[in-house]
Formats: C-alpha cells, sequence, structure tokens
C-alpha cells in the first residue's frame, strides 16, 4: 500500500472513552508501565491536556502552570470497534508522541505539524495509548549555536522542534503550552476499490473558462470514474496503471471574489465512482497573482484581473486552551470579520496551523487567507536533513488539505525571520534561510501553483522591515510613536500586520471578566501586551495617541476622571484607525493594503485584539467596519492645499450617490457648504477639493489661520439619492477633537419593524463617539459620531440566549459629555 488515502467515504472518530494520566517525565516506558492509582481524568479527543485540566478543574488559563514538563498518556479502551484491517488516523500530536497499540510502539511523531496514517491489524478491544513526552528537557538541549536569539520567545531550543510558538512569547500570550491529541484520531476502514494520492486543482482562465484538475490513484477494481462540479462531469481517463487524470472544464465559470468587492461563488466537487458518490467539498475558480510593479518594489494582490485593496487582521487562536479546530469555533469569529469589512486574515508564524474548516468558512465568506507557515524570527537548522523533512512534510500535508480553496491567497515563508537578523546588524547574507529560500518554495510551486509566495513577512526593501517596499510590518504609527502623518510619509506599500494597541474592551466585558481599577490593578498590567524586556506596553502606547489626539494629560485623567479616560481610550484607537486607513485608501496612495495585529485576545482585557476573548466586539471593531466599507468617503488635510473629499466605489458596478460636505460651528451651525450628485464608476476613486464643493475659498484645514477660526468640524457625507439613505460618513477637526466636545442633546427610541429592532437617534449638535449599552441587544454601529440635523438608524441584534420578544433597553452615552440617554 503506498500514498495517502483519501479523505472520501468518511471514518470512524475516536473521540469517546479517552482518559488522561500524567507521570514524571521518562518514568513510564509503556502502558503498562503507567499507575493508574495517579488517577484518571476525562479528556477529549481532540482537545489538549490544559483543556482536560480545565475542565477538570485542575487548570486555570488566567494562571497557567508549566504543562511541557510531565508525560501525559491518553488511554483508550476501544470496545466498540470491531477486529479487522483499518488505519489509524492521526491529525494532529502536540508534540513528542509514542503511539501504542495494545502495547506495542508504532509511531514517534515528533512534529505538531503532521499528520500520520498507519496501517493496523485489529484484534477486538484493543487499546490505543497515546504517550506525549515532556517537551521541556527537549528544549534544554544543546544544538548548533544560533547566529542570533530572538527575545520575545523562549526557550531557544524551540527552533529545533516543530510545535506552535503560542504559550512561549512572554508578555505577548499567556504560557498555556500545547500538549496532546489536538486534532482527530480517527479509524478508516477502506473498502475496494481504494483511492489513494486524490489531487484536485482548480484554476479560473483569462477567457472565463474555470477548470478543474484532479487525478488519483486506484488500487482494486473500478468501472467508471468520475469528477462533477456543479453540473458538470468528466469521466477519469487512464494515465499509467492504477493512475487516473482528468481535466473538468466550465465555459463562463461565475468567478470567486472576496466578499468587499463580489460574490464568493463556490461550487460543489464530489467524485462518483461507479454510481457511488463521494463528497469532497466545495471549490471556486479565480485567477490570483501579484504586482511588484514596474521596480519590483510593490506589492499588489490582483483577482480576476482587479487590483484588491486588502484589510483586515491577523489571526490567533479560536481559544488558548482547547486549540479547537470545528466550524462551530470558527465560525462566530470569522463572521465578525467579514461584517466589519476585512477581506483577508493573515495566520501569523508564530501561531499554528488551522483545520480545514477554517478555510472552507473563509471560502464561504469571501475572506482571502495569508497564510505564513510556522517559523518565526529563529535562525533555523541549515543541514539537519531530519529537520528538513519534517518541514516538506508538513508543507505538502497543508496545502493537500486546502488543495479545493479559492480563499487561499498568499502562502509565507514565516514571520519576521530577516527582520530579526536585519535588527541585529548582521549582513544580508545572515538573514537568509534554506527552509523558506530553497526548501518550502518548490512544494508549494508544486501543490499550490495558483497562489503567490512570498518567502518572508517583512521582506522586500532596503531592510526587510522598509515600509516602502514590498511587504512590511508597519508600527510607525502605533509603536514607534509617529504622527499620524507617517502613514503618509512611510510610503507603506503591503502591511502584513499593523496597528498593535492595548485595545479597551466594552464596559460589560470589563464589568462581568474583568473588574479591577483600569490600569492601577496588577491583573489589569498581566493582560496588557508587551515586549519582553522593554521598558513600555501597548497601553504607553495609546496614550501618547490619546494625549496627540485629545491634549490630555492620561497620567493627571486617569488619577481625575478615570471614566472619561476610559472613554478617549476605548474611541481613540478607533480614531488612529480611520484616519489611518483613510491615508492608506486615498486616491494617489500607494499602499495596496494593511492589516491589524491581532483578530481577537486570548484572555479579557486591553490586549491586542479587535474582538475580546468573549467574542465581544471592542469599540475597535465598529472603528474598522467604518474605515473598511466598500463604498466609503474620506478626507484629507492636505495643508495650504485644504480638505480633499475622496469617494470610493469597490463593488463591481458603477453607482450614483450624492455627496454632501459642510462645515459647522459650535459642532451645530453650517458656515459653509456644499454638495454634489456623483457617477462613482465600478472599481474606481474620485477625489475633490472642498473648495470646489464650496465654488470658493474656505480655510478648511485653518492652515492660513487669518482670524479666529471659523468651525470646529466638518462633516462629508455619501447617501442615496433617491431615499437619502446614508452610506458612509467622514470627520475632520481642524482644532482637535476636545475643541468639538458638545453637550450634545441626544434624542433616541426604538422601534420594531417585523422581527427586527432597530434604534433612531437624533442630536443637536455633533456627538462624539456615542456609545449604545443595551444588555440584551448589540447595535450594529457603536462608537460612532453623530453630527446634527439627521437621524441616524441602527439596527440592533439580539445576542445568544435572549427571547425574541424582549424588548432593547439601555443607555446612550457621548465622549465629551455628562449626558446619559436612557432608552
Amino acid at each position: 500500500m503506498g500514498g495517502r488515502l483519501a479523505d472520501i467515504g468518511g471514518g470512524m472518530r475516536l473521540s469517546e472513552g479517552w482518559n488522561l494520566v500524567l507521570t514524571d517525565a521518562g518514568t513510564c516506558a509503556l502502558p503498562s508501565d503507567v499507575p493508574f492509582s495517579a488517577g484518571l481524568i476525562p479528556a477529549p479527543v481532540p482537545g489538549t491536556v490544559a483543556e482536560a485540566l480545565e475542565k477538570a478543574g485542575l487548570f486555570d488559563r488566567a494562571k497557567p502552570h508549566i504543562l511541557n514538563d510531565r508525560d501525559a498518556w491518553y488511554i483508550c479502551r476501544m470496545v466498540d470497534v470491531d477486529a479487522g484491517d483499518a488505519v489509524l488516523r492521526l491529525e494532529g500530536l502536540a508534540t513528542l508522541c509514542e503511539v501504542f497499540l495494545n502495547g506495542q510502539k508504532i509511531l514517534v511523531s515528533e512534529s505538531m505539524f503532521e499528520a500520520h496514517d498507519i496501517a493496523v491489524s485489529l484484534l477486538g478491544g484493543d487499546e490505543l495509548a497515546l504517550c506525549f513526552r515532556a517537551l521541556g528537557p527537549r528544549l534544554s538541549e544543546q544544538g548548533p549555536r544560533a547566529r542570533w536569539r530572538p527575545q520575545m520567545i523562549t526557550p531557544q531550543g524551540l527552533r529545533f522542534v516543530r510545535t506552535t510558538l503560542l504559550g512561549h512569547m512572554p508578555g505577548w500570550c499567556p504560557e498555556i503550552h500545547a500538549v496532546g491529541p489536538w486534532r482527530p484520531v480517527s479509524l478508516l476502514r477502506p473498502s475496494a476499490p481504494v483511492v489513494r494520492d486524490l489531487s484536485l486543482r482548480p484554476d479560473l482562465l483569462d477567457d472565463g473558462e474555470g477548470r478543474l484538475y484532479a487525478s488519483l490513484s486506484i488500487e482494486g477494481d473500478a468501472g467508471e470514474i468520475v469528477l462533477r462540479c456543479g453540473e458538470v462531469e468528466q469521466a477519469f481517463e487512464l494515465d499509467s496503471p492504477g493512475r487516473y487524470n482528468a481535466i473538468l472544464k466550465i465555459p463562463g465559470a461565475e468567478p470567486w471574489w472576496p466578499h468587499t468587492h463580489g460574490a464568493p461563488y463556490l461550487y460543489d466537487v464530489a467524485l462518483v465512482i461507479d454510481g457511488a458518490e463521494y463528497p469532497l467539498g466545495n471549490t471556486g475558480f479565480r485567477r490570483l497573482s501579484v504586482d511588484r510593479g514596474a521596480d519590483g518594489q510593490d506589492f499588489a494582490v490582483v483577482i480576476n484581473g482587479e487590483r484588491i485593496f486588502c484589510r483586515g487582521a491577523v489571526w490567533t487562536t479560536a481559544d488558548i486552551v482547547r486549540l479547537p479546530g470545528g466550524r462551530e469555533d470558527y465560525e462566530p469569529w470569522l463572521r465578525l470579520a467579514a461584517q466589519a469589512g476585512m477581506n483577508m486574515i493573515r495566520i501569523g508564524g508564530t501561531m499554528a496551523y488551522e483545520a480545514p474548516d477554517f478555510l472552507r468558512l473563509c471560502d464561504e465568506l469571501g475572506l482571502l487567507v495569508w497564510q505564513d507557515f510556522m517559523f518565526a524570527n529563529f535562525d533555523y537548522p541549515k543541514n539537519d536533513k531530519t529537520f528538513n523533512a519534517h518541514v516538506e512534510a508538513e508543507v505538502a500535508q497543508l496545502l493537500g488539505r486546502t488543495r479545493l480553496s479559492p480563499s487561499l491567497a498568499v502562502l509565507c515563508g514565516g514571520s519576521e525571520i530577516h527582520q530579526q537578523a536585519a535588527m541585529m546588524g548582521l549582513p544580508e547574507q545572515f538573514w537568509k534561510s534554506p527552509i523558506v529560500e530553497d526548501i518550502i518554495p518548490p512544494v508549494v510551486q508544486s501543490l499550490r501553483p495558483d497562489v503567490p509566495y512570498v518567502v518572508n513577512s517583512p521582506s522586500g526593501g532596503a531592510m526587510p522591515f522598509s515600509p516602502n517596499a514590498g511587504v512590511t510590518h508597519y508600527y510607525g504609527v502605533g509603536a514607534y510613536m509617529r504622527p499620524l502623518a507617517d502613514a503618509r510619509r512611510a510610503d507603506v506599500r503591503f502591511a502584513a500586520e499593523s496597528l498593535a494597541f492595548a485595545h479597551v474592551p466594552q464596559a460589560r466585558t470589563l464589568i462581568r471578566h474583568l473588574p479591577v481599577p483600569a490600569v492601577h490593578s496588577p491583573l489589569w498590567k498581566e493582560r496588557v501586551p508587551r515586549d519582553r524586556g522593554a521598558s513600555w506596553d501597548f497601553e504607553d502606547m495609546r496614550d501618547h495617541y490619546l494625549e496627540e489626539l485629545y491634549g490630555f494629560e492620561p497620567n493627571r485623567l486617569r488619577r481625575e476622571d478615570p471614566d472619561l479616560y476610559l472613554g478617549l481610550s476605548r474611541a481613540v484607537t478607533g480614531e488612529v484607525a480611520e484616519e489611518t486607513y483613510a491615508e492608506w485608501r486615498r486616491q494617489g496612495s500607494g499602499c495596496n493594503g494593511a492589516l491589524v495585529w491581532t483578530l481577537q485576545d486570548l484572555l479579557p482585557g486591553a490586549g491586542w485584539g479587535v474582538i475580546d476573548s468573549t467574542g465581544e466586539p471592542k469599540p475597535i471593531w465598529y472603528a474598522l467596519r467604518r474605515a473598511f466599507r466598500p463604498v466609503q468617503v474620506l478626507l484629507t488635510d492636505e495643508g495650504t492645499n485644504g480638505l480633499d473629499v475622496h469617494v470610493i466605489n469597490e463593488s463591481d458596478a458603477a453607482l450614483d450617490i450624492a455627496l454632501e460636505v459642510s462645515c459647522l460651528r459650535d459642532g451645530r451651525q453650517r458656515v459653509v457648504g456644499g454638495s454634489r450628485e456623483l457617477v462613482v464608476e465600478a472599481r474606481s476613486k474620485q477625489k475633490i477639493a472642498c473648495t470646489d464643493l464650496f465654488g470658493a475659498f474656505f480655510d478648511t484645514s485653518y492652515a492660513f489661520r487669518f482670524g479666529p477660526p471659523s468651525h470646529d468640524v466638518t462633516v462629508a457625507r455619501l447617501t442615496a439619492p433617491g431615499t437619502g439613505a446614508l452610506i458612509a460618513e467622514a470627520f475632520h477637526y481642524p482644532l482637535g477633537r476636545a475643541a468639538a466636545f458638545h453637550d450634545a442633546e441626544i434624542a433616541a427610541s426604538v422601534l420594531q419593524e417585523g422581527e427586527d429592532w432597530f434604534l433612531d437617534l437624533r442630536s443637536d449638535r455633533l456627538a462624539q463617539s456615542v456609545q449604545i449599552d443595551f444588555e440584551a441587544y448589540r447595535a450594529e454601529d457603536d462608537w460612532f459620531h453623530l453630527p446634527p440635523d439627521g437621524s441616524r438608524r441602527v439596527r440592533l441584534h439580539r445576542r445568544a440566549g435572549i427571547p425574541a420578544d424582549a424588548v432593547p433597553m439601555g443607555q446612550i452615552r457621548a465622549v465629551g459629555s455628562r449626558r446619559i440617554v436612557e432608552v
């Protein structure tokens, strides 16, 4: 028997009847040596040691204890499994694992990222045991000397072991170690004919024809073998003894698009053997490339001939304890990403490979996926044949699992390897790693030639982290505390990560999960991310921009008005993000995409995530939702050139839009304004000077300063001409945001239309960062600015577990005002 069994016909998941026993490292060589008097702990499979201990009340994710210093035995008596030949499929074992069947060792696995198929002969009532050997002793072993040692990851021995770096980055994430059968364990009973080495690859030709290339091997007798995609079928042809090929063609195929630019159209795929149908999943057809420009310095993702502005976030994990891989685990996070207008998710090299359901959901939701291979920061071994074999296996298996996914958009050798070496002062010849330069690329070219490969993130400039060429990790605005204008000055081409801040969660999350004094409590500070060894943390970065944008001294404000401090802290990171993305998306910008660091928190608190660990969107999520709108209006301050208005239409159809710009004094009195009916062509942008709308000079940016300022805010609005429905808004504060604080009177009411609830809001003057705090409902938009002389309708989404007849009740507040509106 040769080659991997095809994933058809299903199998029997071994998910029940597992027990966990922890023993001292190395004391038990065989399952028979395990002292069951030590105590059996029921263990979920797939699952982790941390998960089993947490369910037993023996582990606290907020105060984790070391898990990689003991051996962990998973033992299962397969009482309901019949005798006979089978294939034992182990899809992921973290990390050093010995597998025993009826006391006999049948496998030694040394990579968390490899799956194994083992032919076994079962007797009936067999015992399966998995021994996860303590990783700690292996990490302390000495290996070849590294040319550099990264500060953020400990211990250094991790560079020799194929395991996730989650849990090994102090200050970045809780020290929860990945141990256990984190992916499914199954028994397969292949029946004749046996399908092996099934290969599938979709493609979209320039003329719009979709093609699905397929090949497989058959053992045993098979008559007719047919490939089905949608309504089209194609018979396989014999290529060589036991090997068959097929090319299925769909003229005028519906293309797959990221959801911001079109419909993510998918086709069902199935294999039909002698009339028996075996579903293989869904696929989509798209053409994908990277445009690096005439000088080779650019980086733009091109899909179906269109340049796509990529925006989104870096994924961490659905649960740091469980490391789950099911659709039900991924779906809440990815749906919120799509609802925020994100069109790309990056899985970084410090995380872990996600299960196939992750990409299947991204296929459905129209989310592009940037996939790093799991290498980051280290000087990895150069000539270790065993290590390199593990690398080839994990890369080939990942690409094999994702063969049908149109959402897979970029494959990347890893994270910050080049940057780490360069920042240590090493010359360029020392940056390069044979793993990402020589070993991974041929495997990618062989299995996923439709997906561009990037050698490392960041890379491409004079220095690998130079933002004005290739791919960068941009923290000029953010950790380096550069002014917001640096987003333009840096000439960012593509930021695979950016804008990391300690984002404060909503009040309801803190009340329930972290009820301690903000900033002052040690527990609060434990949850604030920081770079190991640095004298600052990411809350300091947020405070810097709070002072820059609002003019308050953060330390004093925390003491004298903690409520205002928290309100401004929640608002400021969204304001920074909206202004920065406006710069990157404006007409004339050379930026082709930027992803924020990160999508979700790992514990409740002021973490990097734009969604907190409970699944509640933070204020920054709503700001990004506004910044990422496919149809958008932006205001950019061009100094003595005044304000420019930018209108963006990323859709595939021309739009009739009404544009109105108003300059307001005291947040309410219109000093000057103008409007225009526009036709914005599909996939296009327009730039208009405000003075062109006004028909005369007006110092919109207050750059000339001829006398006292005439206004404190400029509002640009896009509306639908026929209905007046609001499409997008933008705001500019020539005197700073605090100068436009007003004690606005907000009128609020709720109404029901059918089964849906809405909140209607109106204000007599500008209200900044309006907050909607309803216990039973979550507002579709929140922390937005509300201008005068116009109502705003916000859809309300009922929270999980709330009865359908619950009436929305709660409070409305605005930053800069003491008023509380009861609804």
